[in-house]
C-alpha cells in the first residue's frame, strides 16, 4: 500500500509553522443546499434505490452474508438520504418497516440492538443502528409507525428505543479503561473502528436532542487524539500502522464532536487530504472505506472532497451492475447489501439531506 503520510523533516516543520499560525484547515464551504447534482449520481443513487427496495425482506429486514441491525440501518439510510419524504414518498413503506424491524430487534433490558445475543450481534451493528436511528429520529411520523404492524402501542417510539440504544453505548464506554469501544458491551479492550461506529452513533443521537454525557464524547475524543501518529495517521489500536479507513474514521468523529481545533484534527485531515492530492489509492474495505472518507474530506476540506468525489463517481458509475447494486465483490466489501449501501451513502454527501451530513 502507498505510504502518502510519511512525516518528513520539511512537512514537519511546515505543519508546526502551519499550526502556530492558527491557520483554519481547508476552505470555506463552497458547497450549498440546493446546488445541482450530477446526473450520473442522481441515475446510479436512484438505481441503487430501487435494488435496495427490491431486496428488502417484509420483516423490514435486509438479509445478505452481513445482516443485522445495523445493515439493516445502513440501507434505511440510503432511503432516508434520497430526497423522498420519509412519510408520504415513494420509499415510505420500506423505512417504516426497517425501523420498526431495528427497534423491534432490541433487548428491553439493556438496550442493544441485536438482542441479547447470535450472530448479527455486536457493537458494529449497535452503533450503525443508533446512528440510523438518529437520522429518522423526527423525520419519521412516530404517531402513525406501528400502526402498519398491529396498531399503536405495539413498539417503542424512535426515540425511546434512541434513548435505550445511547445508555447502553455510554454505559459501555464508562466499561472501558479507555472509554472506547469493541466487538461486546463489556469488552474492556478497543479499536478505532468498532469505536468510530459507536462515537458516530452517539454523536448522531446528540444531534437529534438526545442527552448524551458531555464526559462519554469527551473521554471518546481523548482516545481518538491518542491514537493518532504523529504523520497524521489514525492507528487501529494504537497510533502506529493506521489505514486510509481509521484515519477517516478519526477526522470525522473529531469533526462531528466539533474538535476542529485539536491538533491531531489538523494533522489527520492533512494526511488524509495529501492522500487525494496524491492520488492514493483505497483497495481494502473499499466500500467501508469510501464511506467514512467521503464525510471525512467533506468535513475537513471540500475543495479536497470535490476532487475525491469526482472520481468516486466515474469509479461507481463502471462498478455499477446491472440491478442497481454496487458490491465489488472484494475481500471485505461487506456483502451485496451493506457494500452497496456504504457507498451510496458515500454519494449522498452530494444530496446532503441527513443531519449527520451538515457540515
Amino acid at each position: 500500500m502507498m505510504r502518502i503520510c510519511g512525516p518528513s523533516a520539511s512537512a514537519l516543520l511546515a505543519t508546526a509553522i502551519w499550526l502556530l499560525a492558527g491557520v483554519a484547515l481547508g476552505q470555506p464551504p463552497v458547497i450549498r443546499a440546493g446546488d445541482p447534482v450530477p446526473r450520473d449520481v442522481r441515475e446510479i443513487y436512484e438505481a441503487g434505490c430501487r435494488y435496495l427496495a427490491k431486496v428488502q425482506e417484509p420483516s423490514g429486514n435486509w438479509n445478505d452474508s452481513q445482516q443485522g441491525p445495523g445493515v439493516t440501518g445502513m440501507a434505511m439510510m440510503v432511503l432516508l438520504a434520497s430526497g423522498e419524504d420519509p412519510n408520504h414518498g415513494a420509499y415510505r413503506t420500506h423505512i417504516r418497516r426497517a425501523l420498526r424491524s431495528i427497534i423491534a430487534s432490541q433487548d428491553a433490558e439493556s438496550g442493544f440492538y441485536g438482542g441479547s445475543g447470535g450472530s448479527h450481534s455486536s457493537m458494529y451493528q449497535h452503533g450503525f443502528a443508533t446512528l440510523a436511528v438518529a437520522e429518522a429520529y423526527g423525520v419519521v411520523d412516530d404517531r402513525t409507525l406501528w400502526i402498519e404492524d398491529g396498531g399503536p402501542g405495539k413498539g417503542l417510539s424512535t426515540g425511546q428505543s434512541l434513548e435505550l440504544a445511547v445508555k447502553l453505548a455510554v454505559t459501555s464506554a464508562k466499561h472501558n479503561p479507555l472509554g472506547a469501544w469493541r466487538y461486546s458491551p463489556d469488552a474492556t479492550d478497543h479499536d478505532t473502528s468498532v469505536s468510530g461506529a459507536m462515537l458516530m452513533g452517539l454523536l448522531g443521537a446528540r444531534n437529534a436532542g438526545i442527552e448524551v454525557p458531555d464526559e462519554t464524547i469527551d473521554k471518546a475524543i481523548t482516545y481518538y487524539t491518542t491514537m493518532t501518529g504523529p504523520d497524521g495517521q489514525v492507528g487501529y489500536a494504537g497510533p502506529q500502522g493506521g489505514s486510509m479507513a481509521t484515519t477517516s474514521i478519526g477526522t470525522l468523529v473529531m469533526a462531528i464532536a466539533r474538535r476542529k481545533d485539536l491538533p491531531q484534527f489538523a494533522l489527520a485531515s492533512r494526511c488524509l487530504v495529501g492522500g487525494v492530492h496524491a492520488g492514493g489509492s483505497e483497495s481494502h474495505y473499499l466500500n467501508y472505506t469510501r464511506y467514512y472518507k467521503a464525510q471525512a474530506l467533506f468535513q475537513a476540506d471540500v475543495d479536497a472532497w470535490q476532487q475525491w468525489n469526482m472520481k468516486l463517481i466515474q469509479d461507481v458509475k463502471a462498478q455499477r451492475r446491472p440491478d442497481g447494486s454496487l458490491s465489488t465483490g472484494a475481500a471485505g466489501d461487506g456483502g451485496q447489501v451493506a457494500g452497496t449501501s456504504l457507498t451510496l451513502l458515500a454519494l449522498a454527501l452530494n444530496f446532503r439531506f441527513l443531519p449527520i451530513y451538515e457540515r
